[in-house]
């Protein structure tokens, strides 16, 4: 059935429309137009600077880490788009023109829309982004336009190759493997001896940049045609999953209740799953209760090994010339994050308070006994970020190299000392316990109060209740990580201090807060 047919998606629309209270007028399409033209006008300067100062030779010792960091944007935006769908539909339409004969391509083309537009703005970053790392020797337009094509064959073909996993599984599997090849391309331009390749890479003469951006856009193409041919014939079920799944997170984004998210990836996940049944192990009551937290890591070891794979991030940033105090935010971060992912039973106790005490485990004991997993995690990927290629550490010796006028120069020099840099590892086990803690009071906050006040600032209103949510476990963090903080912005020559700092701080925000711990209420 074609798109003007009787009975076609087109009339459909055009009745539905039809029975609004309220149309687009002729003046919202011009303050529309307007407000478009206006930000192109505002930014147009600006960015034209920016990419006239890209002229010139690429950096060697930031082509590698560059290019590995723009291989994992594109991994996580292809992961991100393989998680979400990518096609999806309103709730409206799901329910009512999925189901009907109407042609399936046509009922999609408002969400095939609005794919290309994500397509075309993240292309045009990974343009910029390469030409920013490549360097343009000369001929600055030309190589400007063969790196905004290959940016875009990326994402355009990417996104197509989404939208075919989404609708086959031999394309699904396919998928994965890009997946993986882009893994193994970012890992070795960051850390294979690939440099003298790389160099030549950013060499390259202008008609090899544009017969590779030729042969990125004729495969893009052919990719794109055959989503769009798949996009007729693309199954129910899936397209309903991804609508639901969609419809669940714009739901949490408009009560700004962002704690919901992560319930709708774990459910997601275990929904429809068979699970192999085990033989519960013999332990006391306290590790039995947490015992199902270690069952769920076990049971994915896609996330762990993504896990694993992540600790290289922070020498990644490193190398492509992040200051200190970035390196040092990014490595506590990440195992802010890492911590987060084993704290499910936690939050799970919190929403059902009931069970908990059907067990007959205390708070105390069950927060200790769910603290060992998050603490493994988050020591063991601290320690692993932190310790890098050598036993001096290439962290450190990047950081030197990037800044010689830092206290990393004087730090590398001591680094196979005693207490020198070389030891920076030993934070990651030291700050196990307060990350952990921070992990653990994320998981047990309760949901926005969006009845709190709102605080008017010269930069515009600031509502309390979701800073303060945001901000809850984070304070922890900070507190009991202070001292590892210090030693990763301006490492000193000697880290004795600064550990038998941190472990103490670590220890007593880990007992503060057993102390302190409330049974969970009833919500």
């Amino acid at each position: 059935m074609s798109a003007d047919a009787p009975g076609s998606v087109r009339e459909v629309r055009a009745f539905v429309r039809s029975r609004r209270r309220t149309s687009a007028r002729l003046s919202d399409r011009y303050t529309s137009g307007f407000m478009l033209a206006l930000l192109v006008a505002v930014l147009g300067r600006p960015v034209g600077e920016a990419v006239e100062g890209l002229a010139g030779q690429a950096d060697l010792a930031r082509l590698g880490p560059g290019l590995a960091l723009l291989a994992l944007s594109l991994t996580v935006g292809l992961a991100a788009a393989r998680a979400l769908g990518p096609v999806t539909l309103p709730a409206a339409d799901a329910a009512w023109l999925v189901l009907t004969p109407l042609d399936r391509r046509a009922v999609l083309s408002r969400s095939a829309r609005a794919l290309a537009m994500v397509a075309l703005v993240a292309g045009g970053l990974l343009g910029l982004g390469l030409i920013a790392v490549l360097g343009a020797p000369d001929q600055l337009v030309w190589r400007l336009v063969g790196a905004m094509v290959l940016g875009l064959s990326a994402s355009a073909g990417g996104m197509a190759l989404a939208v075919l996993g989404q609708a086959s599984q031999t394309w699904h599997a396919w998928l994965s493997v890009a997946l993986a090849v882009l893994l193994v391309v970012a890992v070795v331009a960051a850390f294979g001896p690939v440099r003298a390749p790389l160099a030549a890479m950013a060499g390259a003469p202008v008609t090899a940049v544009a017969a590779a951006a030729a042969g990125a856009a004729l495969f893009a193409a052919l990719l794109v045609r055959r989503a769009w041919v798949m996009l007729g014939r693309m199954p129910a079920g899936p397209l309903l999953a991804a609508s639901t799944r969609a419809g669940q997170v714009a739901t949490a984004a408009v009560v700004l209740d962002p704690g919901a998210l992560a319930w709708i990836a774990e459910d997601n996940h275990w929904r429809g799953r068979k699970l192999r049944s085990a033989r519960w192990p013999s332990m006391p009551a306290p590790l039995a209760m947490a015992w199902p937290d270690w069952l769920r890591l076990v049971r994915r070891p896609g996330r762990l090994a993504v896990v694993a794979a992540s600790a290289a991030l922070p020498a990644v940033l490193a190398q492509a010339g992040g200051g200190g105090a970035l390196v040092g935010v990014s490595v506590l971060a990440g195992g802010l994050a890492v911590a987060a992912t084993g704290v499910s039973g936690a939050r799970r106790d919190q929403d059902n308070p009931a069970l908990a005490r059907l067990l007959g485990v205390g708070t105390r004991q069950a927060l200790l006994a769910r603290a060992l997993l998050p603490a493994l995690l988050s020591g063991g990927w601290i320690a692993a970020a932190l310790t890098a290629a050598d036993p001096g550490g290439w962290i450190t010796a990047a950081l030197a190299a990037t800044e010689p006028d830092s206290g990393w120069t004087a730090a590398a020099l001591t680094a196979t000392e005693p207490g020198g840099v070389g030891a920076l590892w030993l934070f990651g086990p030291l700050v196990a316990p307060a990350l952990a803690v921070a992990a653990l009071r994320m998981a047990r906050r309760a949901p926005v109060d969006h009845s709190m006040p709102v605080i008017d600032t010269p930069g515009g209103a600031i509502p309390t209740g979701p800073m303060l949510w945001a901000f809850t476990g984070v304070d922890l963090a900070l507190l009991g990580c202070l001292p590892a903080f210090v030693a990763l912005t301006a490492p000193p020559a000697d880290l004795t201090a600064l550990l038998a700092a941190q472990a103490l701080t670590g220890a007593a925000v880990l007992i503060a807060y057993v102390l302190r711990a409330r049974p969970p209420r009833a919500r």
